[in-house]
């Protein structure tokens, strides 16, 4: 076996190492965690600005950015590894249920005329637990960390109704910051360690 063909041989492998990582998914807490506190700062900007029943929707452009940006990125890992862990899949339904659950939640609180009583407080614990169990099940103490601060700051908006309920929507952009923008970033530059460490 003459040089080139090691070398071919260790490309190889490196290959095969690389494609085969189990930590993916580093983007999908980005891809919820950006648009989500956006667009809750933007309805909150706009309920002081105008006080409009309108600015109470606003929340509905979050499943309209950050569902095509979930598909984006899970295309992307899948394409990158050829297949994906049990575990993957379990963090990957369960943030599909608490998408849809948060979804269909916030509508029915909308039409029913309660979504200001308590819709930010179920977001924002969905959202904390959902980060809970992700940094259990991939072992990430940072992920835990986030998820329990979240779930415990999701209570706060609760102290805040009637004629101040707008500010649960400052409040539930900061547990998204907390739950899944922060522990987003640290899981990403985690990855990428982990990555440079396998070449």
């Amino acid at each position: 076996m003459n040089t080139t063909d090691e070398l071919d041989i260790i490309a190889h492998i490196r290959g095969e190492v690389q494609s085969s990582k189990e930590l993916t998914g580093e983007n999908l807490f980005l891809a919820w965690g950006y648009p989500t506190a956006f667009f809750l700062l933007v309805e909150f900007v706009a309920l002081i600005l105008w006080n409009k029943n309108w600015c109470e929707w606003i929340w509905m452009g979050i499943p309209l950015v950050g569902a095509p940006l979930m598909v984006y990125f899970l295309h992307k890992d899948y394409e990158r590894t050829g297949s994906r862990t049990l575990e993957q899949n379990v963090i990957l339904r369960m943030w599909i249920y608490v998408g849809f659950v948060s979804c269909v939640g916030g509508a029915s609180l909308g039409f029913a005329g309660v979504f200001e009583q308590c819709y930010c407080m179920f977001q924002g614990l969905l959202i904390g637990m959902g980060c809970f169990l992700t940094g259990l099940i991939l072992r990430y103490r940072a992920k835990v960390v986030c998820g329990i601060i979240g779930s415990a700051l999701s209570f706060l908006p609760l102290f805040f109704q009637g004629e101040y309920w707008h500010w649960q929507l400052l409040i539930a952009a900061g547990v998204t910051i907390i739950a899944l923008v922060i522990p987003g970033h640290l899981f990403r530059n985690y990855v990428k360690q982990q990555t440079q460490a396998s070449l």
